[in-house]
């Protein structure tokens, strides 16, 4: 696949400045706003046709949550791309600076699967606001999702402006082999590394939304009833393909057999007594996924589901707690110390997030203070991902960069200070020779860069 005269008709478009002023930035954000309204049956037949999402969960976690970025982008877009004022020491008096924001120009977003509308089209929200050209590609194992945004994309704007390219894993690699301007990349930990090896080579700039094994403590002072519903809820919408998903389960063991007991209870409340049954549990993407959950719990592979499994004899070791899960399966651990809990989540990579379940506020200062992960909430879970004020991001294996609201306007956005200064005043203090002694320009020195 030859991505090249694509990238180069972007480019070329970039460059001319037509995607630069505000009102284009707001016409494109309306006309991917009207697409998306108009599509709407489509992408929720398409969505449970690759995840056997419910409507309701596919319009409020994909639909419903491009929608209302695209919103409040265009609330907060004049704001945002206003020239930020700065300070400036005395050595360059008379003069003014400003923080721009400028489009890095043509940008490369790549999707997952799992959410692979609101993971692919969140994005590009931020990368329009920001003012840049941008080729998406989209996962190949939603392939009636793709097919959707691809079509929605192609109907709503120029290829020049905004492209999708669909494909395998070579196109994928295709594109990773062109230069762009900066990546964005959600996916897994494995396959970010590869991205990031690809970018090195034409030093570009790349956020990566990855993952890792999120856990939930839930301390005995924590209202068990509520934890487990939240904790259910959080580990099992769209069967447990989410990146933010708890992972594992932490209990203090004086509460262990209550929480697994309420933790059935809430799968019963949600899916029923059979959830294979219910319209609102979802389904494995593809057989390869669904093959490597059967290590860990039993399932039927013609219909890729896996039933919402809560693994209670676990320890530490055991090949479940090796990698990130990914499905619908919730081992449960215990502590009698805290202290030692948390000893071994430092011994482990950062997760993207980590939830916790107390009452108590110096515990939850000292779990927060002892540990670390790219996003945490305390007794709930996943909700700290929908705040558009709340900049979402891994950190270390979990990833890096961070969007979501302003974030994802930063986020494709090059920030260039700019110093304007007067040249009717022009102080020969600086030029050469010198006119003080040098501890005398010491002292001056640290005057005029206020210092």
């Amino acid at each position: 696949m030859d991505c090249a005269p694509l990238i180069a008709r972007q480019r070329q478009y970039f460059q001319t400045g037509a995607t630069r002023p505000l009102a284009y930035r707001q016409d494109q954000l309306r006309r991917l706003q009207a697409a998306i309204e108009a599509c709407e049956v489509a992408l929720l037949d398409a969505l449970h046709a690759d995840l056997r999402k419910s409507p309701h969960e596919a319009y409020t976690s994909e639909i419903g949550f491009v929608l209302n970025d695209i919103r409040h982008a265009l609330k907060y877009l004049p704001a945002w791309m206003n020239p930020k004022r700065r300070g400036l020491p005395l050595m360059a008096w008379p003069g003014r600076a400003a923080v721009h924001s400028e489009p890095y120009g043509v940008a490369l977003i790549i999707g997952p699967w799992n959410y692979p509308f609101q993971l692919l089209l969140s994005p590009l929200v931020g990368a329009i606001a920001a003012g840049n050209c941008v080729v998406v590609k989209p996962s190949e194992f939603a392939p009636h999702t793709s097919a959707v945004v691809a079509k929605l994309i192609a109907d709503t704007f120029s290829p020049e402006y905004i492209a999708v390219v669909e494909g395998e894993r070579d196109a994928a690699e295709a594109l990773l082999r062109e230069k762009f301007d900066v990546i964005f990349f959600t996916g897994s930990t494995a396959v970010g590394r590869a991205v990031m090896t690809a970018a090195a080579k034409h030093l570009t700039p790349v956020t990566l939304e990855l993952g890792g094994k999120c856990p939930a403590i839930v301390c005995a002072d924590a209202p068990l009833d509520v934890a487990a519903r939240r904790i259910a809820w959080g580990k099992f919408m769209n069967a447990g393909q989410t990146c933010v998903a708890p992972d594992f389960v932490l209990v203090d063991r004086r509460v262990r057999q209550l929480l697994v007991d309420a933790l059935r209870q809430a799968v019963r409340e949600f899916y029923g007594d059979d959830p294979q049954q219910s319209p609102d549990y979802g389904r494995i993407i593809n057989r390869r996924h669904f093959d490597r959950l059967s290590a860990f719990a039993t399932g039927n592979a013609d219909d890729l589901y896996i039933p919402p499994t809560i693994l209670t004899d676990t320890s530490w070791d055991a090949p479940v707690m090796q990698e990130e899960i990914f499905g619908p399966i919730l081992p449960v651990l215990e502590f009698d110390a805290l202290d030692d809990a948390l000893a071994k989540l430092r011994d482990r990579p950062t997760p993207l997030a980590l939830y916790l379940f107390t009452n108590d506020r110096a515990t939850q200062e000292r779990v927060i203070a002892g540990t670390r992960s790219g996003g945490a909430c305390l007794n709930d879970t996943i909700v700290q991902i929908i705040g558009h004020d709340l900049p979402f991001g891994g950190v270390g294996e979990s990833g890096m960069g961070r969007y979501h609201g302003k974030a994802s306007f930063d986020c494709f956005s090059h920030r260039r200070s700019v110093v304007r200064r007067s040249l009717l005043f022009d102080s020969r203090f600086r030029y050469p020779p010198p006119k003080l002694s040098l501890e005398k320009l010491k002292k001056a020195y640290r005057f005029l860069l206020g210092g």
